[in-house]
């Protein structure tokens, strides 16, 4: 019973989150950027997919209702298909919104990470030993993919089956993923359609490298 209230309430959060998102970018009502804050987006590996999905959703919704008024008899079942086809065309739209007003951010405190509104966490620059631009395909599409080795633990961080910066941190750190805190993570791999330029905005927030550790 815990459970699926639990889940209940996921969903809940979600869908409450998803309409705002598209509320929120209807309006062109951004969130706010802390002082001295960058914006760095990750929506253009997906874009021209979301666009495609939308598209076609608005297509089959007329298509669809004409197929229906003309094969059932039902006035309700018209409806029924009628509203959740608007409702999956408004969801999809909201999708996009989520990965539009939710950035990545570099703050003077840290990296903001984020992927919509499901995945935000913030690291800390005085965790980061290095970062570097590097581009990567994963083999699933999942926004949240760990994967463990020896050294430890890796979080990538996906849109569109890719990362493109590498955060190679100083020492394990544990970050918050939807499901609750992940396991200390060695690395962090994110997706940024400039990586260099979050490389380059990154690397002058970096903490200058300790001299005794380079002997």
């Amino acid at each position: 019973m815990r459970k699926a209230l639990g889940l209940l309430r996921r969903v809940v959060v979600y869908e409450w989150r998803m309409w705002r998102s598209l509320f929120r970018w209807l309006l062109r009502r951004p969130l706010a950027l802390p002082q001295g804050a960058e914006a760095f987006s990750y929506l253009g590996a997906v874009k021209p997919i979301l666009i495609a999905f939308i598209a076609l959703s608005a297509v089959e919704i007329p298509i669809f209702d004409v197929i229906i008024r003309h094969t059932m008899p039902w006035q309700s079942v018209r409806e029924v298909a009628l509203g959740l086809g608007i409702w999956g065309l408004l969801w999809m739209i909201g999708l996009y919104a989520a990965l539009q007003i939710h950035p990545h951010v570099a703050e003077p405190a840290g990296l903001r990470v984020r992927n919509g509104f499901s995945v935000d966490f913030t690291v800390p620059w005085d965790a980061v030993a290095r970062v570097d631009a590097r581009y990567r395909s994963l083999p699933g599409s999942r926004s949240v993919q760990l994967e463990r080795d020896e050294a430890g633990t890796v979080l990538n961080v996906v849109t569109g089956k890719q990362t493109s910066v590498d955060l190679v941190l100083r020492r394990p750190l544990p970050v918050r993923l939807p499901g609750g805190p992940s396991e200390p993570v060695r690395e962090i791999r994110l997706y940024a359609d400039d990586p260099d330029a979050l490389v380059k905005l990154a690397r002058r927030h970096l903490p200058a490298p300790d001299p005794t550790q380079s002997r």
